[in-house]
């Protein structure tokens, strides 16, 4: 399981980002200001930063430096969003940086892909009975294999990754077949209904009335 540390100095969003991490498959720690999270990172190791620029204390930048020579990625979530801001932050070293207010399904996209660039993905995904494995794209139960087509695959993945998120059918359509979603939910709508009953998860994948699909785990 992948641990990410969350320096935020606002505990709303601190917490919002904290349940939706740990509701991802995450292990979350969280610090307030740039000293704790300091302490913390001498202590524990993690595999991910998430990091705010206006911090008491020790600002983000400063931080920055701290952390550098550890090797651990760090994503900026900061208010300063002026593109003078974003080459600063990316320049100085982070991986990614992410603007406020965000949606939590981009929180979460950017998550994994910084932590895919960084080599430190998980491979294997156990859920309930499920084992789920990224690099040979197979799924199965105990030693049963279930066969999914590439899309159907991708859709668990999505849903796994955004899991006890409503996710809307644009959002789906534009992330598993790409392009605009043109308003035809037919092909979401068939790939979900095929993939909950592979996975016999009619209970699980819930619909929500003209909006789309979430995972409730």
């Amino acid at each position: 399981m992948n641990r990410i540390l969350v320096v935020e100095d606002e505990k709303s969003i601190n917490d919002l980002i904290e349940m939706n991490l740990t509701e991802a498959g995450y292990s979350c720690e969280c610090a307030y200001d740039g000293m704790q999270a300091a302490d913390i990172l001498e202590r524990e190791s993690f595999d991910l930063v998430l990091l705010d620029i206006m911090l008491p204390k020790v600002n983000g930048y400063e931080l920055l430096d701290f952390i550098k020579p550890m090797n651990i990625p760090v994503i900026f979530i900061t208010a300063k969003g002026s593109m003078e801001d974003k080459v600063r932050g990316l320049r100085l070293g982070a991986d990614d940086y992410l603007v406020k207010p965000f949606e939590i399904v981009e929180l979460l996209a950017r998550v994994e892909a910084v932590l895919r660039r960084a080599g430190k993905t998980q491979y294997e995904i156990e859920l309930g009975d499920l084992t789920i494995d990224t690099r040979s794209h197979t799924v199965s139960r105990g030693n049963r294999p279930i066969s999914l087509t590439a899309k159907e695959f991708e859709l668990l993945l999505l849903f796994i990754q955004n899991r006890n998120v409503a996710l809307f059918r644009e959002t789906i359509y534009e992330r598993i077949w790409g392009g605009e979603y043109m308003g035809d939910s037919r092909t979401v709508d068939l790939h979900v209904q095929r993939l909950r009953k592979k996975l016999h998860w009619e209970d699980k994948i819930k619909t929500i009335y003209k909006v789309g699909y979430r995972l409730e785990i």
